[in-house]
């Protein structure tokens, strides 16, 4: 049997054969193929914008997402910026109040030993914990945390000179701003490089304890200075997507898990700033 052309009748009173139904409401034009396999092919069962309707709900949704994950990220930067505000706020204090010299006087050498060991011990505490605790308790352990660094970080006020601070902190501040929106931007897929960062920092920390004790000179710790510039760059992009991407896989587990994904992120984004900021500061800095 085909299902083609209907063939032409002489006579066009006449019936073909094999279609009983042949008068007027059942004709079909000649050139109009049956609609086999489509059994709600009339016009009032017909949905034309079944398919557009269906593109919009998905281009809505797409745009939601995409507007809650800048919303989330914007809040991650939000939370360090604060951070990086308490930290100057306590160091300009105790630089103006002299309480890190008072504390030297008494504590001495192992007292600042003993600062540095809490700061380190709090930042992998609440790296390790904040997707555990209330999102209260990791954003008080980390205005903490930066409050303790803007103390030690009050000592650079004793090494250069108040305006090379003021110059370098912009400089890092427009460094830092130009990197997220490249890490935010490019198509360049930072994350895979984590391995390569990790064992950069691990290499930049020893490194700058041999030169220390061993080669003591300007010119060795400017060049590890300059060494963790760049290694800090790198960082600053990888954390920038890698903020995106966790925001991203936890987008969908309500506000309160938003929130320590923002301290979490917040930490990270704190680190690379303070980071660069102080090998800037050694590269661009006048000394007193």
């Amino acid at each position: 049997m085909s299902f083609g052309r209907i063939p032409e009748n002489n006579n066009r009173n006449q019936a073909p054969y094999g279609q009983p139904y042949a008068g007027p409401q059942f004709q079909q034009n000649a050139n109009q193929q049956p609609q086999y396999g489509q059994p709600y092919a009339n016009p009032q069962y017909a949905q034309p914008g079944m398919n557009a309707g269906t593109a919009t709900m998905d281009a809505n949704l797409a745009y939601s997402y995409e507007k809650a994950q800048r919303v989330s990220i914007t809040k991650a930067y939000a939370e360090m910026a604060v951070g990086l505000l308490v930290t100057a706020a306590v160091a300009v204090f105790a630089n103006a109040s002299g309480a890190l010299i008072a504390f030297l006087s008494v504590a001495g050498m192992f007292g600042w030993i003993g600062i540095a060991l809490v700061q380190v011990a709090l930042a992998i505490y609440l790296g390790a914990r904040v997707m555990s605790m209330s999102p209260g308790k990791a954003r008080a352990m980390f205005y903490v945390y930066a409050a303790l660094m803007g103390f030690t970080l009050s000592s650079i006020f004793l090494v250069y000179d108040l305006g090379s601070i003021a110059l370098v902190l912009l400089l890092c501040a427009g460094f830092f701003f130009a990197l997220t929106m490249l890490g935010l931007t490019t198509k360049f897929d930072m994350l895979k490089a984590a391995p390569i960062l990790f064992v950069g920092l691990i290499v930049l920390i020893i490194g700058q304890l041999l030169v220390s004790w061993l080669f003591p000179s300007d010119g060795m710790m400017q060049l590890m200075a300059a060494i963790g510039v760049v290694l800090f760059a790198g960082m600053t992009v990888y954390d920038a997507q890698s903020t995106r991407a966790i925001f991203r896989q936890y987008q969908n587990q309500g506000p309160e898990m938003i929130q320590r994904v923002s301290i979490l992120c917040a930490l990270s984004l704190y680190l690379d700033f303070v980071n660069m900021f102080l090998y800037l500061l050694q590269l661009f800095g006048d000394r007193e």
